[in-house]
């Protein structure tokens, strides 16, 4: 029984060819130019460190917090806030979230506004290939993307003054079509807006 067995093993062995690994360079697109760039990063730098020290320790008021980006178009607006992915969750400050929340509600009461916050890895926005996680503002206020303060994978003990998304809730898309999202909605603008 044993010689029967290890002979099969043999055969099977024998017979099987060798694995061939493809061995070829895989080809990362690269996107145009970016249509607006930093001309002087020294300056660009500065300034923000010059905002920086507005608010200093002994102040009862905290530091700040900032929209990434913000495009308008004939009153109509797309916000963009980046968030870098840690052990695939990305956390967003409750103020900064309550900011967000009431700024999209203002805006669409007299114009149209989209808010997408993108959870990212280490990213090169010049491949359109890359992938990000988005979810938009109408998905966080209809409860799509749960609204966790702890951890669900930790205690309840480990509150924080933040909430945490896991990637899972969100969509991951490419670059190019977070880009197509973006000219869609200028498109709407241009249509809605006159």
């Amino acid at each position: 029984m044993v010689n029967d067995t290890s002979n099969l093993i043999d055969n099977l062995y024998e017979k099987t060819e060798p694995v061939q690994k493809d061995y070829r360079p895989q080809v990362i697109r690269k996107s145009q130019k970016a249509k607006y760039q930093i001309f002087d990063e020294n300056e660009f730098t500065r300034g923000r460190e010059v905002l920086g020290d507005l608010i200093v320790h002994g102040m009862i008021a905290s530091g700040g917090t900032d929209i990434d980006w913000l495009i308008e178009h004939k009153g109509g607006f797309v916000i963009l806030e980046f968030k870098g992915f840690h052990n695939d969750k990305i956390n967003i400050a409750k103020g900064q979230m309550i900011a967000y929340e009431k700024l999209h509600e203002k805006l669409n009461q007299s114009a149209k506004c989209y808010l997408y916050v993108v959870g990212c890895d280490d990213i090169d926005f010049s491949n359109p290939d890359a992938t990000v996680w988005v979810f938009e503002m109408n998905q966080w206020k209809s409860n799509v993307i749960p609204k966790n303060t702890s951890d669900i994978y930790g205690d309840e003990s480990n509150r924080q003054n933040k909430y945490i998304v896991y990637r899972e809730y969100m969509e991951e898309i490419s670059v190019e079509k977070l880009r197509d999202i973006i000219d869609s909605h200028w498109k709407e603008f241009e249509r809605i807006m006159m």
